[in-house]
């Protein structure tokens, strides 16, 4: 059975590796991304996570693992900032507050796919200019959900989570296991 990473996350190859998996390939899916009207944070996740699987081509001997990371500040998704002003918003807008990191995995294999979402609350503390700036400057928000994320240089602006610091950098390694035994892949080496 080969095991194909649906995503070019570099971090999330990295944690897969922290099971001793290596994926067989990688193949990002492209699919719209834009969540629908009113559309809630979580369900959001779910959804990204699971139209990805979907989105993967896949033989019968192929189990295809997606996920996708979304903050919510709220009811609000902050996704990938466009530029650095909204990634500054993002920031200012967590700043001193806790939010929402959510993250779905999902698991495709022949008809099944299986699913987990994951919420880890974060508290953000408060940001000066000259930490907001040097930021912002790093560029380490590009491509990053809300604009950070906890593995960089944003780390020394989270004093503490609730949850899953994996699942925060992108995916949770405790569920990803289950969800790949559970579809038959032998991840300590044997099935379940």
């Amino acid at each position: 059975m080969k095991l194909i990473l649906g995503s070019g996350s570099p971090r999330r190859k990295d944690l897969l590796a922290q099971l001793g998996l290596v994926p067989d390939d990688i193949r990002s899916p492209d699919i719209d991304e834009t969540p629908t009207k009113g559309e809630l944070p979580r369900p959001y996740c779910a959804r990204m996570a699971r139209e990805k699987a979907m989105a993967v081509e896949r033989a019968p001997d192929e189990i295809v693992l997606c996920a996708d990371t979304t903050v919510a500040l709220g009811r609000r998704i902050m996704g990938k900032p466009e530029d650095e002003k909204e990634a500054a918003a993002f920031l200012l807008a967590m700043a001193g507050r806790r939010h929402k990191v959510i993250t779905a995995v999902a698991v495709a294999h022949g008809e099944r796919v299986l699913e987990s979402v994951v919420v880890t609350t974060v508290k953000m503390k408060r940001l000066s200019d000259n930490e907001l700036n040097t930021y912002l400057a790093s560029g380490d928000w590009k491509g990053k959900a809300g604009g950070y994320g906890i593995q960089g240089p944003a780390g020394a602006f989270i004093p503490w989570i609730q949850g899953s610091y994996t699942a925060v950098m992108g995916l949770p390694v405790a569920e990803t296991a289950n969800l790949l035994l559970a579809a038959g892949y032998p991840v300590y080496g044997e099935t379940s």
